[in-house]
């Protein structure tokens, strides 16, 4: 992550970048806040955008919920047809390799 949890500006990385079908990447928070704002009033009412734009606020007033954000901007992306990879992002393995197959 590009801040520290107490930190976070519009140069501040995401947890991971989303690359969009027009060749876009949004990487930080500035490009996500920008993103966002961009939406249609018809957009912002959907649900999925609705939630990706509280959790980006949310983030900003505690930077712990970052993950959280980029997960639902990730979302709303993919819900939205614009998501060029919609696959998830791996999830780290906290249970030491045990469930390995």
């Amino acid at each position: 992550m590009g801040a520290t949890l107490s930190d976070l500006n519009e140069r501040s990385a995401l947890s991971f970048p989303l690359k969009l079908v027009d060749g876009t990447t949004i990487d930080t928070v500035g490009a996500a806040a920008a993103y966002l704002s961009a939406l249609s009033e018809e957009q912002r009412g959907q649900g999925h955008w609705t939630i990706a734009i509280r959790m980006l606020n949310h983030a900003l007033k505690e930077p712990a919920y970052l993950r959280a954000a980029t997960l639902s901007l990730q979302t709303a992306l993919l819900l939205a047809g614009v998501l060029l990879d919609p696959s998830p992002v791996a999830a780290p393995d906290r249970t030491g390799g045990r469930n390995r197959r």
